[in-house]
């Protein structure tokens, strides 16, 4: 008997449909598995069999061939167990099957029949909505970050047992919902503060107009002056990602494997900053399997380069590109998968291998053609696209004393986001809608003052 259920192969963060056609026939028993699999897909005949007996099926003692369509697209890792079980239980008369066609399906099974979470749970219910589906399947882990795609009914199951009762009409399985609003309110994640920095008067207004206008930002300084005190405050005064941000960076995060527990959604801006022992398939992504690396993560966020003098320099040329573009395009023989990466890149250095050079209170112990080496792993092109130069000095203790206390980071992002508004109006009047300084209408309409026209476009951007 043949049976028919449906899955999502992602190729980066597109998907593509998969047939899994499971054909329960007479003969000598086997268990093969066609169709351009890898090595975490051919060991899912072994999850499969130890899960479906110990659930309580029976596990069909004849030959049975597994393929798994279109075969011309390689298929990688665990999620196509919960697909093959549901098929083969199905194909033996234990699942009706007309109503395994209805949804698509993705989910890792363990050994005592439990579904367990996989990796690409949001692009795989995306791809499920673009492909018209309006009905799946996934493990209970995954089912927040899935229900996100609200056109989408998202079933979650937490065993295979409880799966088969479900389709059978047995039990009932409610669709899984979120409010997308709790979810932007709800994040528990503290920013780090821009009234912890003392001083330093043009480095903080230097970031404050980066953040306004999306700038990147090299700072330059001795140690101990502060420079990577005042880049992990960035984030604070950055303003909040609308939704459609927020799903755009948990889209990386979930196919990357990188979101907490229980978190559907990344409500906060990232900040990621990379080791300078970091590859170049690291830092923009690749692998065997291309995955996305730093930059990509960073989408919409920050990447610090802390000491960004001590990366190789191939590494930092590889960045050329995407800071350009707002893309990162890795290819491979088998296919091209391109990664977003719209960031803030802030890098910080010394001016000098010792990092004494100009400083008033050390002597710098570097020869010119060692300062001159030291520097010239940053490249003319690479400095280009890196907007604003910050000279950061140290502050002398004594200075410090009678300084006031210094602006908290809520207020230098009301002005943050009011400028860029302005921006959003300038643009909305040049006929076009300025894309990476989205911000909620409510936020349009407390510091825009637009034509009627204009507010007219505001709505339909944000509809």
């Amino acid at each position: 008997m043949l049976a028919i259920t449906n899955s999502i192969a992602l190729q980066g963060l597109e998907g593509v449909i998969v047939k899994v056609e499971v054909d329960v026939s007479s003969g000598l028993p086997g268990f093969d598995l066609v169709g351009l699999p890898d090595a975490a897909v051919r060991e899912s005949k072994e999850r499969v069999r130890a899960a479906i007996k110990n659930s309580g099926f029976d596990f069909p003692v004849k030959r049975i061939t597994v393929n798994l369509a279109p075969a011309d697209i390689r298929k990688e890792g665990p999620v196509y167990d919960l697909p093959i079980a549901i098929g083969i239980l199905a194909a033996s008369g234990q699942v009706d099957p007309n109503s395994c066609t209805e949804y698509t399906l993705i989910g890792e099974l363990s050994l005592d029949g439990a579904i367990r979470k996989v990796n690409g749970a949001l692009p795989a219910a995306l791809a499920a909505k673009y492909h018209s589906y309006n009905k799946m399947i996934v493990p209970s882990a995954n089912a927040g970050e899935a229900a996100l795609v609200q056109e989408l009914k998202i079933y979650p199951a937490g065993s295979l047992s409880m799966l088969v009762k479900f389709l059978n009409g047995e039990q009932n399985l409610n669709p899984y919902t979120v409010n997308v609003k709790e979810l932007l309110d709800s994040s528990s994640h503290k920013l780090l503060d821009f009234a912890d920095v003392k001083g330093q008067l043009s480095a903080r207004r230097a970031l404050e107009v980066a953040a306004a206008g999306g700038h990147n930002v090299f700072m330059l300084g001795p140690p101990g002056s502060g420079k990577t005190m005042l880049a992990r405050r960035l984030p604070g005064i950055l303003p909040d990602l609308t939704f459609e941000e927020a799903v755009e960076v948990t889209k990386v995060y979930s196919l990357a494997g990188q979101l907490q527990p229980n978190e559907a959604l990344v409500t906060k801006r990232p900040f990621r900053a990379p080791h300078h022992s970091a590859s170049t398939a690291s830092l923009v992504g690749g692998g065997r399997i291309p995955m996305p690396g730093e930059i990509s993560l960073a989408h919409h966020g920050v990447l610090f380069l802390d000491e960004i003098l001590e990366f190789r320099k191939d590494v930092l040329e590889s960045l050329r590109q995407p800071l350009e573009d707002g893309l990162v395009t890795i290819t491979r023989v088998q296919s091209s998968i391109t990664y977003p990466s719209k960031i803030m890149l802030v890098a910080s250095a010394n001016p000098c291998p010792c990092g004494y050079y100009g400083d008033s209170t050390k002597e710098c112990s570097c020869t010119p053609n060692q300062i001159q080496r030291y520097r010239r792993k940053l490249s003319g092109p690479l400095l280009d696209r890196i907007d604003l130069h910050i000279e950061v000095s140290r502050v002398k203790f004594s200075d410090l004393e009678g300084i006031e206390p210094s602006e908290t980071s809520s207020a230098v992002k009301v002005r943050v986001e009011k400028a860029r508004c302005i921006q959003r109006e300038r643009y909305i009047e040049n006929g076009s809608v300025l894309c990476n300084a989205q911000l909620p209408p409510s936020l349009v309409r407390k510091y825009c003052t637009v034509t009627p026209e204009a507010k007219k476009l505001l709505r339909t951007a944000f509809k």
